[in-house]
């Protein structure tokens, strides 16, 4: 029985790859199973690897300012074909700041500014960028100082970075933006259609997870609209309502405006450029997953929603194995979910379950192994 595993990782336990070698694994022990492994990621964390794994190429390391400006390491992926593979997370993602220092007025995008002018440097023109976890709220303005762009007050003077500072900006000076970027092409990946401003942007929607109390949500909101006025009178046009601007505390909204990038669904775009549809397509069963499953995959458009719906296309039976079931995780039967399980054995806490994440996905891939080979005798 030919099996595709094609999962997400399990944020704080598993990388994608750890997923998929889990599973099979287990489903090796159970035994019947030829089996292709294409771990992915929907354009958080993981996005790089997955990529490399899948199509293969080289992780190139370096170091940047990270989003509180020290300076971190970080890395990219050049693949075969010389497209670089960017994450946003790894350069100005949450996960690089401390619960307690986690504030979007002061959090910046330059450290991913930094990544793509050292991929430039090095012969990249053709950029995937994935904009999942976001520690910043500056719509992308330290990103672009990085790249060049002068960002000024009603004195002519570089503004500092950080969300916070965005009410002061009175011009931006496209003059001296790094001059490879004309003949660089972007495809952003990202899991949210949110516009820049308002309830649903981005200050409102993600702020709170950054560390924005209602009041910092209110300032934030009100910047972001007005660093969107600046940039209007400046380029000749208004993007702060495009879905996706607010993908990243406002990077999406910088990546469109500013470098005309096309900005995708992770899932699709990793999707295209894996071509996981042929693999699916031949295959008899597909295991997918995630740290956590529940109404959001699918409203959401998570990883295992989009492998989900590419099994049901080509009648495939889909398994979903996940850390964890919440919330409407029944909303996947509804789009071709053949059957879901939670890897938990017995009761657990959640460090339990992340700590012995590899061990328990490996047994629980094992057991729904046995039970598909003996229902196929």
């Amino acid at each position: 029985m030919k099996a595709v595993i094609s999962p997400d990782s399990y944020k704080g336990s598993l990388t994608s790859k750890q997923v998929c070698d889990a599973i099979a694994e287990g489903l090796k022990r159970a035994g019947g199973f030829d089996i292709d492994k294409i771990p992915i990621a929907d354009g958080g964390e993981g996005t790089v690897e997955a990529f490399i794994t899948a199509v293969g190429g080289e992780v190139v390391h370096t170091s940047v300012k990270g989003p509180l400006g020290v300076t971190q390491d970080s890395f990219y992926g050049i693949l075969k074909d010389g497209r670089c593979v960017v994450e946003m997370a790894a350069a100005s993602g949450l996960n690089m700041v401390p619960e307690g220092k986690r504030n979007p007025l002061v959090t910046t995008t330059y450290g991913t500014g930094e990544i793509i002018k050292d991929a430039i440097k090095r012969g990249c023109r053709d950029f995937i960028i994935g904009i999942g976890g976001s520690a910043s709220n500056d719509c992308g303005a330290g990103m672009l100082q990085a790249l060049g762009v002068k960002v000024l007050d009603k004195n002519g003077d570089e503004i500092g970075r950080g969300g916070g500072q965005l009410d002061r900006v009175c011009s931006l000076d496209l003059s001296h933006l790094n001059k490879m970027i004309a003949g660089c092409h972007f495809t952003i990946a990202s899991d949210v259609d949110n516009p820049l401003c308002g309830e649903n942007g981005a200050s409102a929607v993600y702020g709170p997870q950054k560390g924005a109390s209602k009041h910092m949500i209110e300032v934030l909101d009100s910047n972001l609209c007005h660093f969107a006025n600046v940039t209007a009178k400046t380029i000749g046009k208004d993007w702060r309502d495009y879905p996706g601007a607010g993908a990243a505390g406002g990077l999406g909204f910088a990546f469109k405006a500013f470098l005309n990038a096309d900005i995708k669904s992770g899932i699709d775009v990793v999707v295209q450029a894996t071509q996981l549809e042929d693999v699916i397509k031949d295959s008899d069963i597909v295991f997918t997953g995630e740290g956590n499953t529940d109404f959001q995959t699918v409203r959401f458009g998570k990883a295992p929603a989009g492998i989900t719906k590419l099994a049901k296309k080509y009648g495939k039976p889909a398994v979903i194995i996940s850390g964890g079931l919440g919330r409407g995780y029944k909303e996947l039967y509804d789009i071709g979910a053949t059957a879901l399980f939670s890897i938990a054995d017995r009761p657990m806490s959640l460090g339990e379950a992340m700590d012995g994440g590899y061990d328990l996905l490996r047994d629980r891939a094992e057991d729904i192994g046995r039970l598909i080979k003996s229902n196929r005798k």
